[in-house]
């Protein structure tokens, strides 16, 4: 027996070699989205709250801490630092036109300029200070880039405690190329992050809290209501915006309320709270053509609690933006706030602990993403079509496991519309797949699924999905909410 033990062990070694050889390797979300720490200026904290690449392609970046730094090669080894400004208020905001940095800090969007050439802003202007303060430290003032109009858009957190004692805390304000301010949205809780998608869509994230059971993407509409009442008492100050809609029903839920008030617009996208983050942040779209792999066009937010990257996929059903969200990538060295795309196509990432816990345990950190060239099995996006959700994989679908209803599983559930800090899930059901149909290139399945219900989130696991490689997708689920049901025509995009 002794002496045949190295024929079998041989053998078992060619036996789970053929196997090895058999199964591919899986790919993870590591594999096809690196992350590399930015090298930053020594000793300074870089509470990184805004992000805007110059025409030079150097990269501004604001901190919490009210100082800009300029950085040239930030995607080098060694880049170069040099501070632009200092003294401002926990800037949260960057954006630049026609020669001069536009800042948006807690009191005021600012414009500097350095007109000496010694790399030190040397003329600060106050473009808009129509807003109020209170004092308190939670009435944070995050700023857009520039809209196609020109124009800047500001939305103003409410207290700690969720009031507004200042005039027009709780809103979203547009600020025009001339330096008007013009009150726009009211019913803000407190917001993370603003951007744009790729159709020119005003997009804010706000957090879970009061009237907020969840955090979400919301999209920003001349004189629509967000949801939160606080804000409501400055209407008399806003005449642009007629007449103050009523409060929504304590304990009610979105698709309720939706039907009451005419000027209440659901959140486009909700983040199932503690699956999908805990404080969603920045939002910037993908406009990348394919350098950042394949979700161009699609809209990317980062969530401070957990240190992670999310993306959206959106369309437009009935004139209401609805869409879905997915994970990309967790591992941020700290609390990620803000995000914006390079010109090389890669994606940075600034953040901060400081105020908010976060599973990143750095104080602060400034990352850049690339895509490493290897595209992962993924879920690209869920559509609404009638009676259920197509969904388009990056990679064609095994037509054996994508045809099999049993490889997903799904259901439905919202949260409630209350007075309340957060709430749990309600309403869940599950939603039965009846039918899977693969298209004919492999990029599409079709599922036909029972009990959907507008204004609720739907969850859709593909848990049973291989490529034709046999690998299963990377991240297997996506949640949709779906404000409008599909009609039969197919929806349009935003």
């Amino acid at each position: 027996m002794v002496r045949l033990y190295p024929f079998f062990a041989t053998v078992l070694g060619m036996v789970c070699a053929a196997q090895a050889a058999e199964k591919p390797a899986v790919l993870t979300e590591a594999d096809a989205y690196a992350i590399t720490s930015v090298p930053m200026p020594p000793d300074v904290s870089l509470e990184v709250g805004g992000l805007e690449w110059l025409p030079d392609g150097r990269l501004a970046v604001a901190t919490r801490r009210g100082e800009i730094w300029i950085a040239t090669q930030p995607g080098a080894d060694a880049p170069t630092w040099r501070r632009f400004a200092h003294g401002l208020h926990e800037v949260l905001g960057l954006a630049w036109r026609d020669g001069w940095l536009y800042v948006t800090q807690f009191p005021e969007v600012s414009r500097l300029r350095d007109t000496d050439g010694d790399g030190e802003a040397d003329v600060f202007e106050t473009v808009s200070d129509g807003w109020g303060l209170s004092g308190d430290h939670h009435e944070y003032t995050f700023g857009s880039k520039f809209d196609r109009d020109g124009g800047l858009w500001v939305v103003l957190c409410l207290t700690a405690s969720d009031r507004s004692d200042a005039a027009f805390r709780g809103w979203a304000m547009r600020i025009t190329p001339d330096g008007r301010m013009l009150p726009t949205v009211c019913g803000i809780r407190s917001p993370g992050g603003i951007g744009f998608d790729a159709a020119g869509n005003v997009l804010y994230t706000d957090n879970q809290g009061f009237w907020n059971g969840c955090c979400s993407l919301r999209h920003l509409v001349p004189g629509d209501f967000a949801g939160h009442p606080a804000g409501l008492k400055w209407y008399h100050l806003a005449p642009n915006m007629g007449p103050k809609p009523r409060e929504p029903q304590n304990g009610s839920r979105w698709a309720t309320e939706v039907e009451k008030i005419p000027a209440l617009r659901p959140p486009a996208v909700m983040f199932p709270y503690g699956v999908m983050g805990g404080s969603a942040a920045g939002v910037a779209c993908d406009t990348t053509d394919g350098a950042f792999g394949p979700f161009t066009g699609q809209v990317f937010v980062c969530d401070h609690a957990q240190s992670m990257l999310m993306r959206c996929s959106l369309e437009s059903v009935d004139g209401v933006l609805q869409g879905a969200c997915f994970k990309v990538r967790e591992g941020f060295r700290s609390g990620s706030l803000a995000l914006q795309f390079a010109p090389d196509g890669s994606l940075y990432v600034g953040g901060t602990n400081r105020g908010w816990g976060s599973r990143g345990a750095g104080d602060f950190a400034l990352e850049r993403v690339t895509w490493t060239g290897h595209t992962p099995f993924e879920i690209t996006t869920i559509r609404a079509v009638p009676g259920g959700f197509d969904l388009e994989f990056t990679q064609p679908v095994d037509p054996t496991t994508a045809a099999d209803p049993a490889s997903y599983v799904a259901k439905g559930f919202t949260y409630i519309l209350q007075s309340s800090y957060g709430s749990p899930v309600v309403d869940e059901m599950p939603c039965p797949v009846s039918r899977a149909e693969p298209s004919s290139d492999g990029r599409h399945v079709r599922l036909t699924l029972g009990n959907l219900r507008h204004g609720l989130i739907h969850e859709i696991k593909g848990v049973g999905v291989r490529n034709q490689a046999g690998q299963p997708l990377v991240h297997d689920t996506g949640w949709y909410t779906l404000n409008r049901l599909a009609r039969s025509s197919p929806p349009s995009k935003p």
